[in-house]
């Protein structure tokens, strides 16, 4: 095989492998324990493959490491994507806003989300502030930071990914 023809390989290989392990490490976040084992296999397997294959070779040129590189670079941006696409994931949401921004829950549940609100005495300068908690679909997320920062554009927003959500309403 040409060393064109071998780099190609590498870097789809990489693209491939990669992409399974960070598909591989949100499914396990996720506690999806058994699906994480299989990616993993097919992940070292692939891996272990194209490593052999690249270390085997007896070329010094610098384009062996830079398709390598590349496909790992390339595999982690697609993994990253795949990952968005297929695993529906819950996040939590903390607002800290004004406590004269109350529009803001009013707008949040007119659209359809639940909203708790907490009341925060004298911050480190003296202002009275509320605190918003709610979970959303993270589908929804970019649409409600939008919501968010049009109605109280001076927002501190906390997003974590929720494990686990049990008796609550997610829109």
């Amino acid at each position: 095989m040409t060393l064109l023809g071998i780099c190609v390989k590498i870097f789809f290989a990489r693209i491939l492998d990669v992409s399974i392990a960070t598909f591989r490490q949100t499914v396990m976040i996720r506690g999806k324990i058994i699906i994480s084992c299989i990616l993993a296999f097919f992940e070292v397997f692939i891996w272990f493959i194209i490593a052999r294959e690249a270390l085997r070779m007896d070329i010094s040129s610098i384009l062996i490491p830079i398709f390598y590189s590349l496909g790992y670079a390339t595999g982690t941006l697609l993994g990253f994507f795949l990952a968005r696409v297929f695993i529906n994931g819950v996040v939590g949401i903390q607002v800290i806003i004004n406590a004269t921004d109350v529009n803001l829950v009013k707008a949040l549940k007119l659209r359809g989300y639940e909203v708790c609100m907490f009341h925060l005495e004298n911050d480190f300068k003296g202002n009275d502030k509320k605190m918003l908690f709610l979970e959303v679909n993270n589908k929804s997320l970019k649409k409600i930071e939008n919501l968010i920062l049009k109605i109280a554009p001076s927002a501190f927003i906390i997003v974590n990914d929720s494990r686990k959500v049990m008796n609550g309403i997610i829109k």
